[in-house]
């Protein structure tokens, strides 16, 4: 067997045969680090892979619809409804924001059914996995078994041995191939390789396993090591939340067989994460006719294909400096300036003097513009204290004009809002829709001043 010596860069993965001081895919400087490999080949000297027979596309049985159900909805949701049998899948998050504790409930409760379940961890040791399934799980299933070790080789001899239905690895970034002597864990030759190895394990026609593994964030908040390992999984999972808070969102930014976008949503608790089924009674706080507060506007946004029925709530407060604050976690402050001006110019409600605070309940980020509307009432509401009816909703994007504009997939929204039991939306008068509704009116204007007067009576 043959071994030869290539540069690789550390930073990105950039391979070459030579050396190079500054690296011509990054551009980083000395980042070029000698490896040996072995150049496996056939006595003829030529590379021989395995031969497959050619198949027509329509003759290929699909199989993305045999998916592993698992009981825990949101996280179904977010895989596009459970996990194919051949898939490989990378979940990703800060430290601390349970991507052990969710693989560890799915891995049980797959266990539960029937499934084999593998969980390979080269982070914490035997007894500490065990210490959390005590912690999160009430009755642990002997279809689990765990192995605490950073050597890929040994992961690979239980998978053959176990012949698992679910691969779980965590995570991506402590193991080493013995193939690759020179590169330490976590280097791009070792990540790549190692994950190479699992995607040949999931893709076996003969006996295809799903594989989940657990990815490293950086400080810029993305998977650490080289973006060719995005490009070679099916699915990539971030669980988003502040550290502190018990709220975590579950986003897909890729899925080959989903929806890209889905979110769902969890409780993190002592027990583990909790999914939160109803995320719209989690977003919105329930007041009767006598508690109403002012500054509190309802929406509806649309995480994936879930229309979610959000409380938007706005302070508005006399400021004592030259330049008043502008405060808001869930909305871009360029967004919050951009709708202040707006209410100022073409609502005449002046806010020069006025301190402005925003947020949602739940923490949720604005990240439509079809919620533009009921940030401006909510501030509006907040100015004039009169409070809004909590069985009225806005959706709408405000233009610079004080024109409502249309915004997208608005018949999802109302039929959400109908089956919630809402009384009135606004939205804008060109938003193409002709649907019946049993309990909410729908009521098409198209300027700011006129939800505001149609609203207030001012």
């Amino acid at each position: 067997m043959k071994k030869k010596t290539i540069y690789l860069c550390d930073k990105c993965g950039y391979e070459s045969i030579g050396y190079f001081g500054k690296c011509p895919e990054c551009n980083a400087w000395n980042s070029m680090k000698e490896v040996i490999v072995e150049d496996k080949k056939t006595s003829k000297g030529v590379t021989k892979a395995e031969k497959r027979p050619i198949k027509r596309l329509k003759d290929i049985v699909s199989t993305n619809s045999d998916r592993i159900v698992t009981s825990i909805n949101e996280f179904n949701r977010v895989m596009g409804g459970g996990i194919v049998r051949d898939s490989i899948t990378i979940l990703t998050a800060k430290p601390g924001a349970g991507k052990s504790t969710l693989l560890l409930q799915v891995a049980n409760d797959l266990a539960k059914i029937g499934h084999k379940v593998l969980y390979a961890s080269g982070e914490e040791s035997e007894s500490q996995i065990k210490s959390r399934a005590d912690r999160i799980i009430d009755k642990i299933n002997p279809n689990v078994w765990v192995i605490s070790d950073n050597s890929m080789d040994n992961v690979l001899e239980l998978v053959e041995e176990i012949d698992p239905d679910l691969i779980i690895i965590d995570s991506i970034q402590t193991f080493t191939l013995e193939d690759f002597p020179n590169s330490r864990a976590g280097s791009p030759t070792q990540t790549m390789e190692c994950a190479n190895q699992l995607v040949k394990i999931a893709k076996n026609p003969n006996r295809p396993r799903a594989v989940i593994l657990i990815g490293q964030m950086t400080k810029e908040d993305e998977i650490a090591g080289v973006r060719a390992l995005e490009h070679l999984v099916d699915t990539v999972l971030i669980i988003e939340g502040e550290s502190g808070e018990e709220l975590r969102s579950l986003l897909t930014t890729k899925n080959r067989y989903g929806s890209t976008g889905e979110m769902g949503f969890f409780y993190i608790t002592d027990k583990g994460m909790i999914s939160i089924d109803n995320p719209s009674e989690y977003f919105m706080t329930v007041r009767d006719a006598n508690s109403i507060m002012p500054g509190s506007a309802i929406t509806v946004v649309k995480e994936g294909t879930r229309p979610i029925i959000l409380e938007i709530e706005s302070l508005v407060s006399n400021s004592f400096t030259p330049y008043p604050s502008r405060i808001s976690e869930c909305l871009k402050r360029e967004q919050l300036n951009t709708l202040v001006s707006v209410i100022e110019q073409r609502a005449g409600i002046n806010l020069f003097d006025k301190n402005v605070v925003i947020k949602t309940t739940g923490g949720i980020k604005l990240k439509e513009q079809a919620s533009n509307l009921a940030v401006v009432m909510s501030i509006i509401s907040s100015v004039k204290n009169l409070p809004l009816s909590n069985d009225t909703v806005f959706i709408a994007d405000v233009g610079l004009t004080g024109e409502l504009k249309r915004v997208p997939s608005l018949e999802i929204r109302i039929r959400e809002l109908d089956r919630m039991g809402f009384k009135k939306v606004y939205v804008a008068p060109n938003s193409g829709v002709d649907i019946k509704t049993k309990n909410t009116e729908i009521i098409k204007l198209k300027t700011l001043r006129e939800v505001i007067y149609n609203v207030f009576k001012d």
